[in-house]
């Protein structure tokens, strides 16, 4: 059994006018955001062997956010660029990449791609993940190459605003 979060990159900042889409970073309720939920996830006591994330601003931050709370290198996070702007199959490929000696992965980010992920993998249908929302995938599979539709069950959806009093 193997065990994937998906995790959408914290809100974004729009302040720079002349930023590529790719060099976007958090804003300040992003940041925050993806502490929260970091912290969140530490409580469960969730302990990534893996994490990886597209290489964009926002997604590399929100996972460099959440690797300080979790105890995990910074320096030890994998960047895919595929996960940046990403199809099925690319998401299905880089995951599928994963190492076996690895059980529990968190993969950083972006709509659309990432719900439909979660949604191609796991057992609930999620409309549209927030930003920062985190999805858990129990996958029935020995080794992450058998990654295939339908081989998750969602054991967990968690995002920001559902905390916001």
């Amino acid at each position: 059994m193997k065990t994937l979060y998906l995790v959408r990159h914290a809100k974004s900042s729009w302040d720079e006018a002349n930023q590529s889409d790719f060099e976007r970073t958090l804003n300040e309720r992003g940041a925050n955001d993806a502490a929260a939920m970091a912290k969140l996830l530490s409580k469960k006591n969730v302990k990534p062997e893996l994490i990886i994330s597209s290489p964009a601003a926002r997604a590399l931050l929100t996972a460099e956010i959440f690797a300080e709370e979790l105890k995990y290198l910074a320096k030890n996070i994998l960047t895919d660029e595929r996960i940046y702007e990403a199809t099925m199959r690319e998401l299905t490929s880089v995951v599928r990449g994963i190492d076996d000696k690895h059980h529990t992965a968190i993969m950083f980010g972006h709509n659309p791609g990432i719900t439909n992920f979660a949604n191609l993998l796991g057992s609930e249908y999620l409309s549209a993940l927030p930003t920062c929302a985190i999805v858990g995938l129990k996958l029935g599979i020995d080794s992450w190459s058998e990654v295939e539709r339908y081989c998750g069950k969602t054991f967990f959806f968690d995002y920001p605003k559902k905390h916001v009093k």
